[in-house]
């Protein structure tokens, strides 16, 4: 399971999560990891866009996040990837940074559910897309073979 932050301009328009730019990005990270869109489930933290695709605010967060929470009751996914601070933050429950977060294992626990599922943290696609360097291409490839590691066990 994918998690963002929130719907961007297409993602509004369509209905559907991660269709623009970004969504390129996270689709071709998805196929160099062996999988394919359909194997995974993509969600955001918010279900509508906020304005001016601002970042979420706190109390936007605190409201759509019992939403999220049932999408991984339902899904029940094995591995969580967070893509940014705003997702990170929420899955995590922390007011730390992507930057220290990123690459580390966390954990999702909803007790109430009976669910705890291993959280990877790492940088947003568009993040990726704007600052398209070697380091950050090969910490975000780096924190998705961890992904694929835990998977394959």
């Amino acid at each position: 399971m994918f998690i963002g932050e929130a719907p961007g301009q297409e993602e509004d328009r369509t209905g559907r999560p991660f269709v623009g730019r970004a969504g390129q990005k996270l689709d071709q990270m998805i196929e160099a990891m062996g999988l394919q869109r359909e194997d995974v489930y993509i969600a955001n933290v918010l279900k509508s866009r906020p304005p001016d695709n601002r970042t979420p605010l706190q109390g936007e967060v605190d409201a759509c996040g019992p939403y999220l929470a049932r999408q991984i009751d339902i899904i029940r996914p094995k591995v969580i990837v967070t893509l940014g601070g705003p997702a990170t933050k929420l899955m995590l429950q922390t007011d730390l940074g992507i930057t220290k977060l990123r690459g580390v294992w966390a954990e999702y626990r909803d007790e109430k559910a009976g669910l705890i599922v291993p959280v990877m943290p790492t940088f947003h696609p568009a993040y990726l897309l704007r600052n398209y360097t070697p380091d950050t291409r090969r910490k975000m490839w780096s924190d998705m073979q961890a992904v694929m590691a835990l998977l394959s066990k």
